[in-house]
């Protein structure tokens, strides 16, 4: 893995649009991790904070340690290997995911299941190399999968699955999870302003002035957000499908039903966590609209942003948060609908 590098460019960084500050420039300081790149931005100002940003980013590099489901060695691979015989006991990172993902499992009804692993492996999708399961193979995959067979002993922090098959994977949560924790230690280290990121799908922002990201899903600049104080995150219908007996069947799986998801094009969530706006943009994705209303009237806070597939040039807005604004693309537009709306109609 490489080390963490240092940049200082004029003007804005990639993902970044609208005004530079006065004095035009950025310090990032990024390192490669979770098969992204982790970057941390500050206002050239706060250039004495680099090596607080350094520090920082030591963290993903220890929670990757723990948590990747492509190391041999992690601590998430040694649960899913050992956990459905017996108790295995847990660092603090894991311990503290399991509770979020255990809370924001019943909070979407199941649209967001870590451990929903064995249905993508049914799927083949997991080895890069699709197909229809058939349907035994599926009632299989499904009885190994859901956050119900995985059993927290907290005391011991320890866990255990109650089904042969059961994996974890955190790959809808880990880096916002990541975001959480580097922005947490900046804070504490007395850094005012910063935005960190992962990859092109999450980041956090914070600061007595306002972050303005374009929004890509697919490629394509559909608006401009402005915000203050937040984490975001957007989850895409994305590139990998295969077809089969003229359907189409994408990479993006509904926990609850075991089948391909359908319908949203991508989903964008903003709160006060980037673990679970991550979290929540996995499953407003999976199960759209009316649990992203739902959730929404329930977490105040919590602003969501769907693109369907039906209606590509229209952000559907669901939920509130303040010190947000969106300004939509030429050509696109953006309802908002109050969460609290019932029913909820799209036709």
């Amino acid at each position: 893995m490489s080390g963490p590098r240092i940049t200082t460019r004029r003007g804005l960084f990639e993902i970044l649009r609208g005004r530079p500050p006065e004095r035009g420039e950025w310090v990032k300081v990024h390192r490669a991790a979770m098969a992204c790149r982790f970057e941390v931005t500050l206002d050239d100002a706060d250039a004495r904070h680099v090596e607080d940003a350094r520090a920082a980013l030591d963290e993903v590099d220890a929670i990757e340690a723990a948590l990747s489901w492509f190391r041999d060695t992690s601590e998430l691979t040694r649960v899913n290997r050992e956990a459905a015989v017996g108790p295995v006991a847990v660092g603090p990172f894991m311990a503290e995911l399991l509770s979020l993902c255990r809370e924001l499992h019943a909070a979407t009804g199941g649209a967001f299941d870590p451990a929903s692993t064995a249905l993508s492996r049914c799927w083949g999708f997991l080895e890069r190399r699709p197909r229809l399961p058939a349907e035994d193979e599926l009632a299989r995959a499904r009885a190994a999968s859901g956050m119900d067979k995985v059993l927290r002993d907290e005391p011991a922090r320890s866990v255990r699955f109650s089904a042969a098959g059961v994996e974890l994977s955190f790959g809808a949560v880990g880096k916002g999870f990541a975001l959480d924790r580097v922005s947490r230690s900046l804070e504490d280290r007395g850094l005012r302003r910063a935005l960190v990121s992962a990859g092109g799908s999450s980041q956090r922002g914070w600061g007595p002035e306002q972050w303005e990201l374009a929004l890509e899903p697919a490629r394509r600049e559909i608006a401009r957000l402005r915000f203050a104080d937040a984490a975001l995150a957007t989850s895409g219908a994305g590139e990998q499908y295969f077809e089969a007996n003229g359907r189409r069947y994408g990479h993006v799986l509904d926990p609850r039903s075991g089948w391909p998801a359908e319908g949203v094009r991508s989903a964008t969530v903003l709160a006060s966590e980037a673990a679970v706006a991550d979290a929540l943009s996995t499953a407003f994705l999976v199960a759209g609209p009316e649990l992203a209303r739902s959730v929404c009237a329930a977490r105040p806070g919590t602003l969501a942003l769907l693109v369907l597939d039906a209606r590509p040039d229209e952000i559907l807005a669901l939920g509130r948060r303040d010190g947000v604004s969106v300004d939509p693309a030429a050509g696109v537009r953006v309802v908002h609908r109050s969460p609290e709306a019932e029913p909820l109609h799209l036709d």
